[in-house]
């Protein structure tokens, strides 16, 4: 009895134990947060066990659809302001050829410049799309991830929208097209559905746009350059976008590199080759005249402010509502036309080089009112109001004087830069940063000297000398910051290596981002981003158009005495024909290097246009000198251009109440005068010189003496001497003008580069 009863008790106690000793101790504290890992393995495998079935459900339901047709038949309908319809797009210029048709080394260079493992990879590259998506967040800008035959997918069977969904579709479409067709057969779909520009679908149709041939007598060279437009076709074609030369050059290297890298072709064939010259572009009948200038610039808006992209937007069915004004537009081309087109021979040669730009902006609103880009698309195509490849001139000095006042700057002798402010007006001056020569000593137009001038008359007469020093004391980089807040895009050629040249215009901003300056300085110092397009709807639905916040670019004190020293150049300097529109206007005249480039650029109180007459050969598309053009000795912004410019400011404000400027200038600026100084003061080792009497009447440095070992300074007299017609070959290459810090410089290559005012 004793011995059950012990057994009993005895392995009743045992078990408790046992079961406490094997028991896991609670988790408690912070712990009790943490997954175990057996709930990591459960949740990883349910995970895995879901993107797999999504992935064998996307692949089952999934089918591959019949060939998108519905986008080739649609068009895009542009409308002025005023609802009336302006031009339509939307032809499709396509002409499909075989694989075999299209040389190996052609093929070759849009797998190099595409998809260099096309042939040996699978229809879909995970880390690839991976990678694009991660670099678009972070702002690399949008990156496709897309094999050939994704591309392919998107191109003939599904649409260019931008959606989950689509991605989606073409992810298991590419995978089960890889299954069911050869990759030769993928490559010549993707090659006959692609876009290249010019409205050329397919290789067939981009060979004979841009070389005028048929894809089987393409080179090696030729090809590169039509794989290198797949990448931005439209802002690729050099013809349209010249200021685009470096990057597409650029990307053509790439595919030929590639094409070494790949061992598709030798060394010594790429070292040969030379960038390709390009056929001329032709346009459709519909886009002839000012309509195709006008489709092409609202284009280029929408998609560089990511409204739509290239691909969406060529797809149509869009109905495009501009902000141009259907009368405004009429009478810009009305005064090109009547001004300086009908004064052109076919008996002077230089007459065959002239072109011209103009752009017209409300400030108050930022609505480009009137765009005028060539004398006909069909004929010249590229775009005089948006190009960017010519120097600015003189249009650019009140910016260096904008950036002065709202900086405060001061001279090298300490002395605040006010229009009544007095710099030595010499011409080939040497220019002196902290009483050190800088070895930029620009001239002044036709070599001529003005001794000590003031700021406002040295503006008035476009004095090289005086803004060449004015941009060293406020520097450089002040400037270019200033140049950018005021509207000029921060990725302009040249704009950032001009160093203290950018006073004097070099850098080459188009007509249509000097309008959004002007109109920045007609509304007081407040930029709104010009905008081109009112409305875009499709299927009665509207898109969203970009936010335009107006923001302070300049202090008002600062864009309103700009203003009046520019009202000072209308008023009796360089732009008086400008007072042909009737109305109190400011304004500034430029003459880019080498007479190759004329603008005038001013504003009323209510409208900002700029008016720009360029050279450039009819066959080479280099720039070209215009002396002798419509039978002047020189052009000049105070001829064509401001006459342009006062009769358009006259007919678009025709009956409207005559404004006149309401201004609130820095102190010191109220007594400005175009009388020069006497050259009494004293000189300083600066080249500016102090007077007993500011230009309050209290005490205060106001000027500048005669320049250190010139003597007197000698003013101009007689009939100015025209330079001498350049003789060498005018070249197309971004302007990248540098000074040295310290050396002397060669004073007539400074007279010949930088005459002109």
């Amino acid at each position: 009895m004793s011995d059950d009863a012990r057994h009993d008790g005895t392995e009743g106690e045992h078990d408790g134990t046992d079961e406490d000793a094997t028991a896991r101790p609670r988790r408690t504290g912070w712990r009790r947060l943490l997954p175990t890992w057996r709930g990591l393995v459960g949740s990883a495998l349910l995970l895995l066990l879901v993107v797999v079935g999504g992935l064998v459900a996307g692949y089952l339901l999934v089918g591959i659809p019949p060939a998108n047709s519905a986008a080739k038949a649609q068009s895009n309908v542009y409308l002025y302001s005023d609802g009336t319809e302006l031009a339509r797009d939307g032809d499709v210029n396509r002409e499909n050829v075989p694989l075999g048709h299209v040389p190996r080394n052609v093929q070759r260079a849009v797998l190099a410049a595409e998809d260099r493992d096309f042939y040996t990879e699978s229809a879909v590259d995970p880390a690839a799309m991976l990678r694009a998506a991660w670099n678009t967040v972070l702002g690399k800008g949008k990156q496709s991830g897309s094999t050939i035959t994704q591309q392919y997918v998107k191109n003939y069977y599904l649409g260019q929208e931008q959606t989950v969904t689509r991605k989606a579709k073409e992810f298991f479409i590419a995978i089960k097209l890889d299954r069911e067709a050869s990759k030769d057969d993928i490559l010549q779909g993707y090659l006959n559905t692609s876009y290249y520009g010019r409205n050329a679908y397919g290789i067939q149709a981009a060979s004979q746009a841009y070389y005028g041939k048929n894809v089987d007598a393409l080179n090696t060279a030729e090809g590169a350059y039509l794989a290198a437009l797949l990448n931005a076709p439209s802002a690729y074609d050099i013809t349209a976008h010249p200021e685009n030369r470096p990057r597409v050059v650029s990307r053509w290297n790439y595919v030929l590199d590639g094409m070494v890298k790949q061992k598709w072709l030798s060394r010594a064939e790429r070292a040969r080759m030379s960038f390709p010259a390009l056929k001329r572009a032709r346009t459709s009948a519909g886009l002839s005249g000012q309509r195709g200038y006008l489709v092409e610039a609202v284009r280029d808006y929408l998609t560089d402010h990511n409204v739509l992209d290239e691909n969406t937007l060529r797809a149509g069915g869009y109905r495009i509502t501009t902000t141009i004004d259907h009368r405004r537009q009429n009478a810009l081309v009305k005064a090109v036309q009547t001004r300086l087109m009908d004064r052109l021979s076919d008996g002077r040669r230089v007459d065959g080089y002239v072109r011209a730009g103009g752009a017209s902006v409300d400030p108050a609103t930022g609505r480009v009112v009137a765009l005028y880009g060539g004398i006909d698309y069909a004929k010249q195509y590229v775009n005089g109001a948006t190009r960017r490849d010519y120097q600015v001139g003189s249009t650019f000095k009140p910016i260096v004087f904008a950036s002065a006042v709202d900086n405060g700057s001061v001279t090298q002798d300490g002395a605040p830069i006010t229009p009544n402010t007095v710099y030595d007006g010499t011409s080939k001056r040497m220019t002196l940063s902290h009483g050190r020569a800088t070895g930029f000593a620009p001239g002044n137009e036709d070599d001529r000297s003005y001794g000590p001038i003031t700021v406002s008359e040295a503006t008035d007469k476009s004095v090289n000398a005086v803004y060449a020093q004015m941009g060293i004391d406020v520097g450089p980089d002040t400037v270019r910051k200033t140049a950018v807040s005021l509207g000029i895009p921060a990725k302009t050629p040249s704009l950032g290596a001009s160093q203290g040249a950018i006073s004097l215009g070099t850098a080459t901003p188009s007509v249509l981002d000097m309008a959004q300056v002007y109109a920045t300085l007609a509304h007081h110092g407040k930029q709104l981003p010009y905008t081109l397009v009112d409305k875009v709807a499709k299927a009665g639905d509207a898109l969203d158009l970009p936010e335009r916040e107006e923001s302070a670019a300049i202090g008002r004190a600062a864009a309103d005495t700009t203003t009046q020293i520019l009202r000072s150049v209308v008023d009796g300097g360089t732009g008086t024909a400008a007072q042909g529109a009737g109305r109190p206007a400011a304004g500034k005249t430029g003459t880019a290097e080498n007479d190759k480039a004329a603008w005038f650029a001013g504003y009323t109180p209510e409208l900002a246009t700029v008016v720009a007459v360029l050279g450039q050969h009819p066959e080479t598309a280099a720039q070209e000198p215009l002396y002798g053009a419509a039978g002047t000795a020189r052009l000049n912004g105070g001829d064509f251009p401001a006459q342009i410019w006062a009769d358009y400011t006259a007919a678009a404000l025709r009956g409207r109440p005559v404004r006149d400027f309401d201004l609130q200038l820095q102190d010191g600026a109220e007594e400005s005068t175009s009388a020069a100084p006497s050259a009494s003061g004293s000189e300083s080792p600066s080249g500016s010189a102090s007077s007993s009497t500011g230009p309050t009447g209290g005490t205060g440095p106001t000027g500048t003496g005669a320049p250190t070992g010139t003597g007197a300074p000698t003013g101009p007299t007689g009939e100015p001497t025209l330079p001498p017609i350049p003789t060498e070959q005018p070249t197309t290459a971004e302007p990248t003008e540098q000074f040295p810090i310290f050396g002397p410089p060669n004073g007539e290559e400074m007279a010949r580069r930088w005459g002109g005012g």
